[in-house]
This record gives structure tokens, sequence and C-alpha cells, in this order.
């Protein structure tokens, strides 16, 4: 049955996979900075306030997934459900453990803390304002007629942008931050958890990817336990890392005519920056100038973060 499961995932993620255009460049392994791009001082911040560092950090991601053959397995089952090679989930769990948070010891802990956090009361909202009743505005409107998650969710977050971040509607001022931090954190800022460190809206973009892949039940925004409960438990969240990736990568496919599938570093940094939609646009609009002016094309790029996945990519191959 198992077996008979795995192949009807592969051939929904190959229908899925069927829309988008043939990629026009490859963008081949590497990094295209000779250098590691500037970290953030956030990052930095978080690091020295742990008394750690970042190479004392990338060793304990390191030696969590060297040490655990389960969790090495699920990534490898995950990436084969989704057709990517296991290498980007493991560059963007190294990544998030790296310089988000530190890696606990053992994957017994990540179940631990999951059970911890849903005895919280949790609901996703703004100054009284539930997030599900938000989207319900008139602003909201042009989005109706996006029936997949991650089109429905990225449309709404678009609107946020346009309409609502840093502006006075209705009375009420809205802060100039990202959606998903103004209303999906109802514990403290900087909330991304689990083994993946996903965010609730993420997760609530790849709801229905994951439901005809994977058969995990849709998420819902007025559920905030079920959704802490998916992005917290390993076993229910690698499916939704991986078809995070899978997205950036189909995205970067269709929209800039790109295939960034060898490159885990451009993948780990679209994991961390988030919008592969958005980003894919500005630069599919940046090439199109820049041919118009006869310059050449600029490649996707690597931060940071994704740097230091391609800096290490042997050493993290040999993990699988």
């Amino acid at each position: 049955m198992r077996i008979l499961s795995l192949l009807a995932s592969s051939v929904l993620v190959l229908a899925f996979s069927s829309q988008h255009l043939q990629a026009q460049t490859l963008v081949a392994p590497g990094n295209r900075n000779i250098e590691q791009p500037a970290v953030p001082g956030a990052s930095s911040k978080r690091t020295r306030a742990s008394k750690s560092s970042f190479e004392a950090k990338y060793r304990k991601v390191y030696a969590l997934l060297k040490n655990d053959g389960d969790l090495r397995a699920k990534i490898r089952a995950a990436a084969t459900a989704y057709q990517i090679d296991p290498i980007h989930i493991v560059g963007a769990i190294v990544g998030e453990h790296t310089y988000n948070v530190d890696a606990y010891d053992r994957l017994q802990t990540y179940y631990v803390k999951a059970v911890s956090y849903l005895s919280n009361q949790l609901n996703f909202g703004y100054q009284g304002e539930n997030v599900a009743d938000f989207v319900e505005r008139p602003e909201f409107s042009s989005c109706s007629d996006k029936t997949d998650s991650y089109h429905l969710w990225t449309c709404r977050e678009s609107i946020w942008n346009r309409a609502f971040r840093g502006k006075t509607v209705g009375g009420t001022i809205y802060p100039d931050n990202r959606f998903s931090a103004t209303f999906f954190q109802p514990l403290y800022a900087g909330q991304t958890f689990g083994i993946g460190q996903l965010n609730p809206l993420t997760a609530l973009q790849m709801s229905d990817l994951v439901h005809r892949v994977s058969g995990l039940p849709r998420l819902d925004a007025g559920q905030p336990h079920k959704i802490y409960e998916t992005i917290m438990d390993p076993d229910l969240t690698l499916p939704y890392v991986a078809a995070t990736l899978k997205t950036a990568i189909d995205t970067y496919r269709e929209i800039a005519g790109f295939d960034i599938s060898m490159n885990p570093g451009v993948t780990a940094t679209l994991y961390n920056i988030g919008n592969p939609e958005e980003r894919a646009y500005a630069l599919k609009a940046e090439n199109q100038r820049r041919r118009s002016e006869g310059q050449e094309e600029r490649l996707p790029e690597e931060n940071y973060y994704g740097w230091l996945v391609n800096d290490k990519l042997a050493e993290l191959r040999a993990l699988l």
C-alpha cells in the first residue's frame, strides 16, 4: 500500500508540474558570490544572546542529521513524494538552525515541544480582528477566484502589502510589517517552529499541494492549533517543507525561466526570504530590461543563508 501511495503522489506532483513552462536557463551548482553576503544583525544578535556561534550552531544541526537515520529517511521520503533532491530539504533545515534557531539534540524533543505549545490559547488576528474575518473585507475580493491555497493566500498577502501595510484603514493603524508577522504570531514575535521552522502563513499556502500529494488534511486559518501541530510535528511538517521548496523551483521555472533545481543554495535562500512568486516576477522584469539594453541576464543568487548551504554542499551531501 505504501508503494502505491508513493506512486500516486508522484503522479500528482507530475500533474502539478505539467502546468509549468520548460526552463530556459539552468542555474549551475555553486555560489555566485565569492564571499558570503553579510549576515543580518538580527541573526547575529540572536546567536550572541545564546552564547553560541554560527559555526557551533551549524555543527549542532549537522550532528542531529548525521546521528538520526530516521530523520534522514523521512527527509528522503518527503523529497521523493515531491520529486525534488533531498539536499534541498537538508539545506533548508541547516540554514534555519544555523542562522535562526538552535537545533535540538534529538528529533524526539521536537515532538515534546509540539505538545507543550498546543496547550496555549491560539488565535490568528490583529487588535481583536480574526484573520478569517479580515480577509473577507472587500479589498480582498479580487482573490475570490483563487481556488488553490497557494494562489489564494499569496493573493491575500499581496493585497495586505498594497492596501493595508503601514496604512490607516477604517480608523485602524496597521503596522509596516509582513502579513505573517502581523496576523500569524499569537504567542510572540519571530514565530517559526519545528524542524523546518515554518510559519503558519506558509503552511496555509502549501495546504492544497500537501493534501493532494501526501493526503494530509487541509489547513484552515480558523484552526490555529491544527496549524501549529502541523508545523511542529516532524512527521507532518516535512511534507510542507518539501512542498515549499518544490513550489519555489516550479515558480522560478514558470515565471522567470530559470531552473534552480540543481542549486540548493538558491532554493534555501528562497525558503529563507519567502515570496518566490513576487521575486520571480521581479527577476523576470529586470532581465527583460537588461536584455533590451544589451546586458547579460542576472542569475538568481544566494543570500548569506544559501551561501552557507552551497559552501558546505559536499559535507551535506555525504549525509544522504
